[in-house]
C-alpha cells in the first residue's frame, strides 16, 4: 500500500508539471505564473538528485530524477521567453525575495539533518526548500488578484501530491512504527501553506468579495470602450475589481461609461 501511495503521488506530481507546461504554452501571457517559484523548485531537484552520479537504484528512478531537473529548466526557459516576447515586466509583481527562503533553509539543513555529509545535507536542504518554494507563486496570485484556470488546477494537483505523500508516511508509521522526521516536517509545513492559501480563498468568498471569479477568470482586457462597458457592468454586479491594461495610455472614467 505504501508503494501504491507513492506511485499515485509521483503521478500527481507529473500531472501538475504537465498542467503547468500546458498553461504556459496555450496562453499568451504568464503573468500569473511565478518564475521565482520555478527557480526554487529547480534548486530543489538539483540539490536532491546529486546522488544521480553516485547511486544507481533503478532505470525508473534515474529517469524520474533527470526528468524533474530537465523539465524544471525547460519551464523556467519557457516562462522567460513568453514574458520577454509579450514585453511583460514580471519582476514588478513577482517580487518575492527568494533569498529569504533559500538562506534559512540552507542554515537549517546544516544543523538539523540525519547525517552531516554533503549528499545528506543537500537532500535535507531540498526537503526544507520544497516546503516553502510555492510561496512566491501564492504571493504573486494574491498581489495581482487573478489566475488562469490551469494555474489553479496546477496548484490543486500539486497540493494533492503532497497530501498523498503525507498519507504514505502515516501508513508507514502505522505499519512499521517509524517515519522520516525531516520529510514529515517538510510535508506538514508545505501542506499547511496550501491550506492557509485555501482558507484565504474561502474567507474572501464568504465576505462577498467573490475572489473565486477574480482568481479563475482571465484578466480584463480594456480593448475598447464597448468591451469595457460590458465588463464594467458585470464587475459592478459581482464586485470583481477592475484591473486595467497598462498597454492603454488613456484613462477611461468607468462611471461615465456606465451612465451611457
Amino acid at each position: 500500500m505504501v508503494n501504491g501511495l507513492q506511485l499515485i503521488a509521483d503521478m500527481l506530481h507529473l500531472v501538475a508539471i504537465i498542467i503547468l507546461l500546458l498553461r504556459i504554452c496555450v496562453k499568451t501571457s504568464c503573468a500569473d505564473v511565478s518564475i521565482k517559484s520555478q527557480i526554487l523548485f529547480c534548486i530543489v531537484y538539483c540539490a536532491r538528485y546529486m546522488d544521480l552520479f553516485t547511486v544507481y537504484i533503478s532505470t525508473y528512478n534515474s529517469a524520474m530524477k533527470i526528468g524533474y531537473i530537465g523539465v524544471s529548466l525547460l519551464t523556467i526557459l519557457l516562462i522567460h521567453l513568453k514574458s520577454r516576447n509579450n514585453n511583460e515586466n514580471a519582476s514588478h509583481h513577482d517580487s518575492f525575495r527568494i533569498e529569504f527562503l533559500v538562506v534559512p533553509c540552507a542554515l537549517l539543513a546544516l544543523f538539523v539533518n540525519h547525517e552531516f555529509t554533503c549528499l545528506e545535507v543537500l537532500w535535507t536542504f531540498s526537503i526544507y526548500l520544497e516546503a516553502v518554494a510555492i510561496l512566491p507563486q501564492f504571493f504573486l496570485i494574491c498581489k495581482i488578484g487573478k489566475a488562469e484556470r490551469l494555474t489553479v488546477c496546477y496548484l490543486v494537483v500539486l497540493w494533492l501530491y503532497r497530501v498523498f505523500y503525507l498519507t504514505k508516511w502515516g501508513v508507514k508509521y502505522v505499519n512499521e512504527g517509524s517515519f522520516d522526521f525531516v520529510s514529515v516536517l517538510g510535508g506538514i509545513v508545505q501542506t499547511s501553506i496550501y491550506i492557509a492559501f485555501l482558507f484565504y480563498f474561502i474567507i474572501n468568498i464568504s465576505r462577498g468579495k467573490n475572489l473565486a471569479s477574480n482568481l479563475i477568470n482571465s484578466p480584463l482586457t480594456l480593448s475598447s470602450e464597448d468591451n469595457l462597458k460590458e465588463k464594467a457592468t458585470s464587475a459592478s454586479v459581482y464586485c470583481i475589481p477592475i484591473i486595467p491594461d497598462h498597454s492603454i495610455s488613456h484613462n477611461i472614467d468607468i462611471k461615465k461609461v456606465l451612465k451611457q
